[in-house]
């Protein structure tokens, strides 16, 4: 599968985390906002996996996913309505690698290259981060990354994080 846009459709990859309250249905409930409100179409889920937080280490646990779909929306608007989200599940500002109530990242939008000060697409350290790369080549192994030049399976081969990322078994 490659990142390509049809005409009026950009395919994403996006990351989710949370490690605040309920990080589970944080997770659902994001992926459930971001198809109920149209904002993603065609939405594939990875697995949900447990991960130890990185920079701040004094923290809970994380739950990351990743999810992949289709927006018609340009770039700037998928990220503010991505932040709407995070503010109507209860994202409260803290420092940057801190606790989350929910986190959403764009990871790639299509082929586009976004480094602006508000966004930065592809996200600047995806490469270097297992629990971005873990559930991200289980839903789209072949996406290329593009500037990279390489898949999301070929990034996570190459990728030198020895954190831990372990699927999450919820009763489903």
């Amino acid at each position: 599968m490659t990142s390509r846009a049809t005409p009026s459709k950009t395919y994403v990859l996006l990351s989710l985390g949370a490690n605040l309250g309920d990080r589970y249905a944080a997770l659902r409930v994001a992926v459930e906002l971001l198809q109920s409100n149209h904002i993603l179409t065609d939405v594939t889920m990875s697995s949900v996996y447990e991960t130890e937080p990185v920079g701040y280490k004094d923290q809970p646990a994380f739950l990351n996913c990743s999810v992949a779909g289709f927006t018609e929306l340009p770039a700037a608007q998928f990220h503010q309505a991505t932040k709407a989200i995070e503010r109507e599940i209860g994202r409260l500002r803290r420092e940057k690698w801190h606790e989350r109530e929910i986190d959403i990242d764009i990871l790639t939008f299509g082929d586009e290259v976004h480094d602006t000060e508000l966004l930065h697409i592809p996200h600047p350290r995806m490469n270097e981060r297992k629990f971005v790369l873990v559930p991200t080549a289980e839903i789209a192994p072949d996406v290329m990354h593009p500037t990279a030049q390489a898949t999301m399976s070929e990034l996570l081969a190459k990728c030198e994080d020895t954190a831990e990322v372990l699927l999450y078994e919820h009763d489903r």
